[in-house]
């Protein structure tokens, strides 16, 4: 019991003697302190896909699009969450039609005040290809793919904004993508558009 009222006087002589007692009350302090979330946006993006090193030999330069969701982080980071769809077509030494990719990515964005309003970005990505073949070779030259292949890796991105009305926002960007692929690195580069509206 003694050890009960010790406890209970020593929280009531630090809740006196704090600065603002009962700031949890205050619920514009509150909101001030934290940022997170407290701007929401959804994007479209779309543009063209250049595979580098290796995999140029194996596949063309295709289109892509995607959709996406930004969020409040930091001050000046924004979280951002993408999803992504390519189909590429194959050089001809590969005997099947082409390949779907879907292609997931969490990571962030850095509003730098130094080069605004150019913004950095850099993340985690997750690849997920399939062939495009009824029949296909299990030896042949890309013959995993036929089975799903599901590949991690890590992007860089700078974007570029350029347009900016009320709610919507338009701009361009740049990302460098690398997979974790063994026995060989897959990297891939993409240039596209981004649309953007800000839903609080």
């Amino acid at each position: 019991m003694k050890k009960l009222i010790t406890i209970l006087a020593i929280s009531l002589a630090s809740l006196l003697h704090a600065e603002d007692s009962f700031a949890f009350m205050n619920d514009s302090l509150a909101v001030k302190e934290d940022v997170s979330f407290s701007h929401f946006a959804v994007f479209l993006e779309g543009g063209e896909i250049y595979p580098m090193g290796d995999l140029q030999d194996a596949v063309k330069n295709t289109l892509y699009g995607g959709v996406g969701v930004r969020y409040t982080y930091w001050d000046n980071v924004d979280g951002i969450v993408m999803f992504q769809y390519a189909y590429f077509k194959p050089r001809p030494k590969i005997g099947y039609d082409g390949v779907h990719q879907f292609m997931g990515r969490v990571g962030a964005d850095w509003k730098w005040s130094v080069i605004q309003p150019v913004v950095l970005g850099a993340g985690f990505t997750c690849s997920w290809t399939r062939a495009d073949a009824e029949n296909f070779g299990w030896a042949e030259r890309g013959g995993s793919l036929a089975d799903n292949e599901t590949e991690f890796g890590w992007y860089a991105r700078i974007s570029l904004p350029v347009f900016k009305f009320k709610e919507y926002s338009a701009g361009f960007h740049l990302m460098w993508e690398r997979l974790w692929t063994l026995p060989k690195r897959s990297d891939m580069l993409s240039a596209g558009v981004t649309f953007e509206r800000s839903l609080w």
